[in-house]
Formats: structure tokens, sequence, C-alpha cells
């Protein structure tokens, strides 16, 4: 696969950074364009070249693809706090998904075969069932969602319209941290569970507010499907390669483990691992949260026999507090 170069957008931030690990480690030429508005220089290897820039500048985007002979694309650059996206949507509606155009104008300008998509299962909104698939009805109830989703529909047209093919990923709630301790999540003030239940074990943060305690669940906390950043990644590079041998087709996956985890059973695991008690303080449920989410992975699974290795809740919090317990002689 040495004749596909990737462009990574965003790959000096969380997700991204384990990307181009993840593609490095599968063999692919990669190259990192990042804003560094939330990423850190430092989470991009040394012998990867780097951009420092937005992905809307035009200028920007085709000298990167004419110097590195770009053939793919692997989009992270983004926005992704909920709440923000509330409060602020234009700032969503222009991150997400304008500046996005742009990225695909200039990937359709430059003749680049292939590009997948960092979105999101907030494109369900609340659905009436779990597992969700990817054939349940698409309505997000945040501006964050709907950012997303307007970008898949952008993929799609432009791949009726162009020789461009792409996959797209709807995470569930990504946690961890590499295994080998290359990266992890070092966003300040990140609002994901477990990352901000391994800060509070540390000391980093005072008490942990379980947001409802009623819902229809065994523990009457919300539950959601934890998948490991690693395994994510690794799912990345395998769409990525069927994009290539068939350049006809476009895909579009869950990722998440079809099995879900509740609020209390996260911290039970966070103070199991850490060895420290979280204090927690029980408040109302926010609007709109559904008391399950968890994904239906039959469809990646099946086309991939996609066996993730890095499932177990105890794993995945092990990892982020290794990353978490170093985090601050790199920041």
């Amino acid at each position: 696969m040495s004749d596909h170069p990737v462009l990574v957008t965003g790959g000096a931030g969380y997700i991204g950074s384990h990307a181009v690990l993840a593609l490095k480690d599968a063999g692919f030429p990669v190259v990192v364009v990042d804003n560094l508005v939330t990423g850190f220089r430092w989470a991009v290897p040394a012998d990867v070249p780097f951009y420092e820039g937005d992905i809307a500048d035009d200028g920007l985007i085709d000298r990167i693809c004419g110097e590195q002979g770009i053939r793919a694309i692997m989009h992270f650059a983004g926005s992704v706090v909920v709440p923000e996206s509330v409060s602020n949507p234009l700032k969503y509606y222009h991150n997400n998904t304008a500046k996005s155009r742009a990225l695909i104008e200039s990937a359709v300008r430059n003749k680049v075969s292939h590009f997948i998509f960092s979105s999101t299962a907030a494109v369900y909104g609340v659905p009436d069932r779990t597992p969700v698939a990817e054939d349940f009805p698409t309505v997000p109830i945040n501006p964050y969602g709907a950012s997303k989703l307007m970008t898949e529909v952008m993929l799609r047209d432009c791949a009726a319209a162009y020789p461009l093919n792409y996959g797209a990923l709807r995470y569930f709630n990504v946690a961890g941290a590499d295994p080998q301790g290359r990266t992890g999540q070092s966003t300040k003030d990140a609002t994901h569970l477990i990352k901000v239940a391994v800060e509070a074990a540390l000391g980093k943060r005072g008490a942990i507010s379980v947001m409802g305690t009623d819902y229809p669940t065994p523990d009457g906390t919300g539950v959601r499907d934890y998948i490991h950043v690693t395994d994510l990644t690794e799912a990345h590079v395998l769409v990525l390669r069927r994009l290539i041998e068939a350049p006809a087709e476009s895909l579009l996956f869950n990722c998440g483990y079809n099995r879900g985890f509740s609020v209390l059973e996260v911290l039970d695991a966070v103070e199991r691992v850490s060895g420290n008690r979280i204090e927690r303080i029980m408040a109302p449920r926010r609007a709109g949260d559904p008391a399950a989410l968890v994904a239906d992975n039959r469809k990646i699974t099946e086309a991939f026999t996609w066996q993730p290795r890095h499932g177990n809740l105890d794993h995945i919090v092990r990892t982020a507090l290794d990353w978490e317990r170093g985090l601050a002689d790199r920041l």
C-alpha cells in the first residue's frame, strides 16, 4: 500500500494521532495537517510530514497533495463537544460542515481517490430501541450530530458525481489510549466519561456528577457502548484497504462493541483499576440523553471479520489511566 499516501486531518488530536500510528503500523505513508487549536505537535511522530494549517485553506491542501502525492484522506478535524454545539451552533456548522465541504472539494480537485470520514452515533439522535443499526433513522437532536450528518450526505453525493469513494464511520463512545503509551487523550476540559473519571481518580478533578439515576436500565444510569481508540483506528485501516480494493464501493459502518456499560459500572471500573475512590454526585437527567446507546456492529464485523482486541472495560480504563498519569510531563 506504499503507493497510497494518506493525509490525516486533525492528526495531532486524540483519535487522529492514533490513526497516524495505525496507518504507520500498517505500512502506509502518512502526512498530517492540523491547526493545533486542540491538537499537540508532539503527538505527531517525528518522521511524519506535518503541516500546520486549516483544512479549509485551499492553497495549503493543494500544496500538500502536490508535494506528498496524496491518494487518500482520513478526516478527523472538527469540533466535538455536544453542549457547546447547542450554545454555539454556527461554530459547528462552520468547523464541521463548511470546512468539510471545502476539504471534499480540494480532494476532488486534486484527484484524491478515497476519503474516510470520522462521523458519530449522534446522527441517530434518540433511537427508540437499541442496539442501533446503520439503517436506523438519522434524526440528530443537536448541531453536532446534524453537522456530521450533513458531511455524510455531501460525501454520498460527491461519490455519485466524481471518481471518489468514501467510508463514513459512526463512532459510539471512544475511550482509552495507545497501549504502547505513544499517544492518548490530552485535550484540556475533555467531557468524555472515562477521561473525566480517570482525572478524578488521580485528583485532577473533584466529584463526578452522575446525570440521571432513574433510567430504565439495570442500575438506573445511562448505558453507553465504549470502544477503545486503538480498535477504532484499526477499523479505519481496514476500511481504507477495502476502498482501495473496490474503488466503486463506498462504506458506512457503526463502530462499537454491541455491548454497553452504565455510568456507575464505568466509575466502579475506574475505582477498581486505580485503587482510588471517586466522589459521586447524583444529578437529574440531561435533556435529550437516551437511556441506552449501543452499536449494532454486525455490519462491520461481517464485512471484515473485525475482532476488537481491546474491548475489556478494565483494559480500556487502564490504558487511559496510564496515559493520564504521564500527561503532565508532556504538556
